[in-house]
């Protein structure tokens, strides 16, 4: 069964380097804590706010062995005003047998606020 993994983090400035970096601990993070297989996973969306222009976080996916045959997409968030700025949030629709309550959701940094009833996260 395919189940959605979501997760999100902020980043302080839109620059690339720590665009990719922020990214990077998410989709490690959301690997981990769900044990998480690349043929396991049929694709990975990635949106961002629309005042983050410096870079695809996509990218910071390939840094990861044996990920790079995995459908990745970039796309901007709907900018709902007073929502939270400088996101980056992921869905990853991965194949397991684990039920729903067992999916471990990870929101990092600001992102916390968007779900802690979902979060596993503590930081």
């Amino acid at each position: 069964m395919i189940r959605g993994i979501r997760g999100a983090t902020t980043v302080s400035m839109n620059e690339e380097k720590e665009i990719l970096h922020n990214t990077e601990e998410l989709i490690l993070q959301i690997i981990n804590e769900n044990q998480i297989e690349p043929e396991s996973v049929a694709s990975v969306f990635i949106s961002v706010t629309e005042d983050i222009t410096a870079g695809f976080p996509a990218k910071a996916l390939r840094n990861f062995e044996g990920w790079s045959f995995v459908p990745v997409m970039c796309m901007q968030e709907i900018p709902v005003p007073g929502s939270l700025q400088k996101c980056i949030r992921i869905m990853m629709h991965v194949n397991t047998s684990n039920p729903q309550n067992e999916i471990k959701h990870i929101y990092l940094k600001e992102a916390i606020q968007l779900r802690p009833d979902l979060s596993h996260s503590n930081k």
